[in-house]
């Protein structure tokens, strides 16, 4: 068995596979997160290395302005809408890809709450977790 981390979209479209160790594993309840899942947050895991990442098939991406105020790049599905990964222009090393695009999302542990400051009261997440208003520096 690999220790990479693989996964898609929900048709099987667009793959990956990182043969990588996460930096930051995160949930995310800025209202942008919120959106793109259409739930009260995003969870992600995000890598050192792009060159470490292999992608096959043909995602889709747009640009938007995150409330850091940097562009991120969202790649997604054409085929299914499925959110698969983002990335940064300003930090092109990073990949981040969306938890529940894992093959297997038990491997995601989230290592803090980003955006709490976004959080909606019916959106509880683990209690024990740091809370962060934005974006820890990093």
């Amino acid at each position: 068995m690999s220790d990479a981390y693989a996964g898609g979209c929900a048709c099987g479209a667009v793959r990956y596979e990182i043969s990588d160790a996460p930096v930051f594993s995160n949930h995310c309840q800025c209202l942008d997160c919120q959106s793109i899942s259409g739930a009260g947050h995003g969870s992600y895991l995000t890598f050192p290395s792009r060159a470490k990442v292999r992608l096959e098939g043909q995602a889709r991406e747009w640009e938007m302005i995150a409330d850091s105020g940097e562009a991120k790049t969202r790649g997604f599905c054409g085929a299914c809408g499925a959110p698969v990964y983002q990335t940064y222009p300003a930090r092109p090393d990073l990949f981040t890809i969306h938890a529940a695009s894992l093959d297997d999302p038990a491997r995601f542990a989230p290592q803090a709450v980003t955006y709490a400051a976004r959080a909606h009261a019916w959106d509880r997440l683990d209690p024990a977790l740091p809370m962060f208003a934005e974006m820890p520096p990093g």
